[in-house]
């Protein structure tokens, strides 16, 4: 670390802000947010967030002492401030391999208690927690740091009613309300947390009033006790607060989150409280840094490298696959009046801004919802539309039933759009959307296109949108999308990328969406070893085309390549539809192992699981060598091991 963060630099741990007063408290906020800027323009990550919770996040940790006191952060986004107050500086690889996380992380420290990055699940975790405190006879404090956008999942209100449950069971929950998630909260809440944020004169009102009312003889006290009766009456008239009181949940608030005495007076209120306890703060997402304040669609919510005097981006990746996708919606909503789009509070990410600005009566955004989004879209379809839900393949995990049980059984005409589908690297374990094709394998009637390039998933979503009577995705990876990949012929519904120039070919490689350009990577290094290869792309790859069977019968070895998970993937149903048709031939199936993945680039962790080229040439020549041996008479393995 440079010049300029004199403070910063001599805090190692928590306890190191006790010692510091007032004004160098304000100072230590202004050189994080310094720190910051600087060290996130270089890497990318998640700046606007943190730049917004930094005198927050000074409070937790002056008011309770982590890591025996637990404090938890919904989304983990926001915990770059908290990364700097517990000894970690070192932002240099930041999302790198080898380098922090940009969400919190166990394997970093025994300040981070859960992982989280999917939002909502806080409560839920700080409830189990703070139940095991009290069954174990513990002293500890629970803390949950929770986003106003956090609060628009269901998850987050099943978990309230539970810890309301509770009224001597010691819970503290801060509501981090900048009026955002991504882009502005939309919603009910939303418009209910807005209320609140201009009526925060009532408290003051009744504790200037209980002063006056407890000095005067006989009727004063008699006076307060009427007038704090009447409290919930009062406040619903002033502000409508009474929704948290409903739930048994002392609310405190609103309270200014830049004003660090202001927040730790609050804390320390709630910490003694010795029950569950709502503190309301106003932030203001990317404060103190100007480009971000007048980016209006996120705050500079996440950005890659940035100069950080102007908040430019330093390079452009070129075309990415979410905006062909957004392009295409555009059009596709001048041509039908019956196409609606859903996003679950992402509405640019996932490249619906287009639009949104073009039909703004036929976009939904339903907040971190997707279970909601997921039975609304249901509705949508039964109500004779036609939704088009855009959602990171991970976060469709979250509505898995709503999709088998809501969507599929009913048999609505609902088209999922995955993007940042498989490996997406440097966000982490959760950010990766490899079980998707996994996990929907098993609802029946869904069909998945896998698009291999832009010009296909212009196509593909145009063929989705067109069945009314099933559930249809259509998923795609994450940044730059390569140059078109021709097709040579086709078979069934499947296109043929290569196949050999003459003969009869020894393997029919199935290539899955964007790893075609690998495939035929492959193929070339299988011919250059003397083994010819037909390559094809499903373009759907579920259900498994009719024609794949017969196809691969004309082969001594089928091979699966996907960007998913390889337990229960394309593959699995490759190898089911063979042995359904009664072909007995060798099938290898590559794909991501069943682990959870370290953050680091999509090509490092490829080179990691053994999913490139040369890795599967490799394997796939030594298992053409192998049948080649025992049709020369050279005994199996199973033939050696039984020996």
């Amino acid at each position: 670390m440079g010049d300029g963060w004199d403070l910063l630099t001599r805090i190692k741990g928590p306890r190191d802000l006790d010692r510091l007063g007032p004004e160098q408290l304000e100072q230590l906020a202004g050189e994080i947010r310094s720190f910051l800027v600087d060290a996130v323009s270089k890497t990318g990550g998640h700046l606007g967030p943190n730049l917004g919770v930094v005198e927050l996040t000074i409070a937790l940790h002056r008011v309770f002492h982590s890591p025996k006191d637990k404090v938890l952060f919904d989304t983990g986004h926001q915990s770059y401030v908290h990364k700097l107050l517990t000894g970690r500086q070192d932002f240099g690889r930041l999302k790198s391999k080898g380098g922090l996380s940009g969400y919190p992380s166990r394997a970093e420290s025994e300040h981070d208690i859960i992982e989280n990055s999917h939002a909502s699940t806080v409560l839920g975790w700080a409830d189990g927690l703070a139940k095991a405190n009290q069954v174990l006879g513990r002293d500890d404090h629970v803390v949950a740091v929770i986003g106003d956008g956090a609060l628009t999942g269901g998850m987050a209100w099943e978990a309230l009613n539970n810890i309301a449950a509770a009224k001597d069971r010691p819970l503290v929950i801060v509501v981090n309300d900048n009026e955002r998630s991504y882009a502005p909260t939309i919603g009910g809440l939303a418009n209910h947390l807005a209320t609140l944020r201009t009526t925060d004169g009532y408290e003051r009102f009744l504790a200037r009033g209980k002063d006056i009312l407890e000095r005067t003889p006989v009727v004063g006290r008699p006076l307060y006790e009427t007038l704090h009766g009447a409290k919930k009456g009062l406040k619903d008239f002033i502000a409508p607060q009474g929704m948290f009181e409903d739930l048994g949940l002392k609310y405190v608030g609103p309270i200014d989150g830049h004003d660090v005495e202001a927040m730790e007076s609050a804390l320390q209120r709630a910490k003694r409280f010795g029950g569950p306890v709502i503190i309301h703060c106003l932030t203001e997402k990317g404060r103190g840094y100007q480009p971000a304040l007048q980016d209006e669609a996120d705050r500079f919510h996440a950005v890659g490298k940035i100069h950080p005097d102007t908040g430019l981006p330093i390079a452009s990746s070129g075309v990415d696959w979410t905006s062909v996708f957004g392009e295409e919606m555009v059009k596709l909503g001048n041509e039908r009046a019956d196409i609606v789009a859903i996003t679950a509070a992402m509405l640019q990410p996932v490249g619906l801004e287009k639009f949104a600005k073009a039909f703004p009566d036929r976009v939904y955004d339903v907040g971190i919802a997707e279970q909601h989004g997921a039975v609304s879209a249901a509705g949508l379809a039964t109500g004779g539309l036609h939704p088009v839900f855009a959602v990171y393949a991970t976060f469709l995990n979250r509505a898995f039933d709503q999709v088998l049980m809501d969507v599929a059984l009913h048999n609505c005409g609902v088209t999922f759009v995955l993007d940042r589908a498989g490996i997406t690297g440097t966000d982490g374990a959760s950010h990766n959307g490899m079980w998707d094709m996994s996990i929907l394998q098993c609802v029946p009637n869904l069909r998945i296109a896998a698009p291999r390039d832009a010009d296909q998933v212009r196509a593909q979503l145009r063929e989705a949108v067109t069945v009314d009577d099933a559930p249809t995705v259509v998923r795609f990876s994450k940044g730059a999308v390569g140059p078109a990949v021709a097709a040579v012929g086709k078979v069934g519904g499947m296109d043929v990328l290569h196949r050999p120039s003459q003969g009869p070919a020894d393997v029919l490689l199935v290539s899955v969406g964007a790893l075609a350009p690998m495939c035929l990577e492959i193929a070339d290094l299988l011919d250059k070893q003397g083994i010819s290869t037909t390559v094809v792309d499903p373009r759907w790859v579920k259900p498994v085309d009719e024609a794949l069977p017969p196809l691969a019968e004309q082969h001594r070895v089928v091979v699966t390549v996907e960007d998913n998970s390889r337990a229960g993937g394309v593959g699995s149903a490759v190898a089911q539809s063979l042995r359904d048709a009664g072909i007995d031939i060798p099938l290898r199936d590559f794909g991501i192992p069943a682990r959870f993945l370290d953050h680091a680039s999509r090509k490092e962790l490829l080179a990691e699981i053994g999913l490139t080229a040369p890795d599967i040439a490799r394997q796939v020549t030594g298992l053409v060598s192998r049948i080649d041996g025992r049709m020369a008479g050279e005994p199996s393995a199973e033939e050696i091991t039984r020996d």
